[in-house]
């Protein structure tokens, strides 16, 4: 997935007038950083927010992902303004701040974004926090832990990134272990267990 990817996707979704407001905010805030937080909110109300028709994005996801990933400063001063729009942020201002770190060269600078959002119960957070950017910065533990995470709250295993390259005996170990307890509770399975490893039917 690239950035002119989504911009693609989003001609199909969006209206002339979102086109040119979209346009008209990219170009802004390339030479404007500051403009970034007065228009990030807007994304939703100009652009729209449903589906996207790419993978589990929203309109206003790739809106506000192509809007930050136009701004140009040095590394500390970007971080400093995701940092800010992530916690100023309603929920799906912060879940687009999480897609949009794939795109951005920050290192793992990043990294106290995705820990915040894994510490929610928010599933769209949760999901979002374990894509591209979670996948290749969180160490072994913290991954680990979050997946099982998903399997708690109920986000779909599918979505996360690199997840048949980053299992590990350790975290099948784990999810038959929760599986057991889960058991023990008298309570189902969830069927994405059975991504991790071979579990019996509930």
């Amino acid at each position: 997935m690239t950035a002119e990817d989504l911009y693609t996707a989003l001609l199909d979704r969006l209206t002339p007038q979102a086109v040119g407001w979209l346009d008209e905010t990219i170009a802004l805030v390339a030479t404007d950083p500051a403009a970034l937080p007065r228009r990030h909110p807007a994304a939703g109300r100009r652009c729209g927010r449903g589906p996207l028709g790419v993978g589990a994005w929203t309109v206003d996801d790739a809106a506000r992902t192509l809007m930050i990933s136009a701004v140009r400063l040095p590394v500390a001063d970007l971080l400093a303004v995701v940092t800010g729009l992530y916690f100023q942020g309603d929920a799906a201002e912060r879940r687009a701040v999480l897609r949009a770190l794939e795109f951005l060269d920050l290192g793992d600078g990043a990294l106290p974004l995705v820990r915040d959002a894994l510490r929610t119960n928010d599933t769209r957070l949760v999901a979002a926090a374990l894509g591209p950017y979670g996948g290749l910065h969180l160490d072994h533990a913290a991954w680990r832990d979050a997946v099982l995470k998903c399997l708690f709250v109920g986000v779909p295993l599918a979505g996360v990134t690199d997840l048949p390259r980053r299992t590990d005996a350790e975290l099948v170990r784990m999810v038959r272990d929760f599986a057991r307890e889960r058991r023990a509770a008298g309570r189902p399975v969830p069927a994405d267990a059975r991504l991790i490893c071979d579990i019996e039917e509930n």
